[in-house]
């Protein structure tokens, strides 16, 4: 029988499924807190694939991680069964099953491990020794749908604030890509469709902006599929702008973010990222909705205007994309300044 509201025993080896998007992984991190607190003799380690492994690596929820990659050791059958059963070895009392796919609970199942936590989602209901329905967490913050799992089963505790750590290293080291004291990141991609993006001439005027009113020194980022925004943004803008779109570590993406004095950002993993670390951040939303996914930050803002399509949630948008195209240029360096008077500039040390 999987039960659906009881506190554990205590826990000495415990196992945590993470989500695979980094914005979402960012979003775990109040819960993996509250494991912790509940926990804080038990060591606590999580299953990640590789850009989420190198997301929360240093994280002091976590004592380490373990890899599951999918398009390398653990491909196919044969390579996840191999995974479940060096699990298996591992002894974990518990697992806690962020992920909601039927492959998370299976991997649990298939590891032996006795206490099997997750929301009874994707038909893998009999696997699970402690379930949960989801339409208890419908329509919150994904924050507090993580933590209302691990809640609900005894684990209080932690400040409920996302966390990220950068080590002082890693802080140097993306001081050394950067030649500017103040600088602003600009992340004009998001890896989840083109839907979430704005556009590249208004990111260009932007940083033209973001330069001449507030002296920072316009920096891009994104991966590698995103090269190409890159290129069109610097093209377009008349201040002299560093593009490191394509160039960057999940790591070194992260650090580049808490040195910064100003973050602007389509709905995306980095968005999360600046709001971790506290960075004055603009965020652009069109097709998603921010009462699920706003970064929770007080040095965030927020600028959507209301359109009947959305939230669509759509990776591609099927129409003209109006959500977009009704966030102005002036509407975000209006967000801008505002967040740079309410916060100050965060300084360029470890947060860690």
């Amino acid at each position: 029988m999987t039960r659906s509201s009881e506190p554990l025993p205590d826990l000495r080896r415990i196992m945590i499924r993470s989500v695979n998007w980094i914005g979402d992984a960012i979003m775990t991190t109040p819960a993996m807190a509250a494991i912790r607190a509940a926990c804080p003799d038990a060591e606590i380690a999580v299953v990640a694939n590789p850009p989420v492994a190198e997301l929360l690596a240093h994280h002091p929820a976590c004592d380490r991680i373990i890899l599951f990659d999918k398009k390398r050791e653990c491909k196919g059958i044969g390579g996840f069964l191999r995974f479940c059963a060096e699990l298996r070895d591992e002894r974990f009392d518990a697992a806690f099953l962020f992920q909601n796919a039927f492959e998370a609970a299976i991997m649990a199942f298939a590891a032996s491990i006795p206490i099997r936590v997750g929301y009874r989602t994707d038909g893998r209901r009999m696997f699970l020794s402690h379930g949960l329905s989801p339409s208890i967490s419908r329509g919150l913050h994904h924050t507090l749908y993580y933590l209302r799992l691990v809640e609900r089963f005894g684990m209080t505790g932690g400040d409920r604030r996302i966390t990220l750590a950068c080590t002082p290293e890693e802080m140097d080291r993306a001081g050394e890509l950067v030649p500017h004291r103040r600088f602003a990141v600009i992340n004009a991609g998001a890896a989840y469709g083109s839907a979430k993006r704005w556009f590249p001439e208004r990111f260009a005027a932007v940083a033209d902006a973001v330069f001449e009113e507030f002296g920072l020194h316009p920096v891009l980022i994104g991966g590698l599929g995103e090269t190409q925004i890159g290129a069109e943004i610097v093209r377009a803008a008349r201040t002299r702008v560093l593009d490191l779109t394509g160039t960057t570590t999940v790591r070194r993406m992260m650090a580049l973010i808490a040195r910064s004095a100003l973050m602007i950002t389509n709905d995306s993993g980095p968005m999360h990222v600046g709001a971790a670390f506290g960075v004055p951040l603009v965020a652009l939303f069109g097709p998603t909705d921010p009462e699920a996914t706003a970064p929770v930050s007080a040095a965030a803002l927020v600028v959507r205007h209301s359109v009947e399509c959305s939230p669509c949630r759509r990776r591609v948008c099927p129409t003209d994309h109006r959500c977009m195209h009704s966030i102005t240029v002036d509407d975000v360096l209006e967000a801008a300044r505002a967040v740079l008077r309410e916060t100050k500039p965060p300084s360029a040390s470890s947060p860690a």
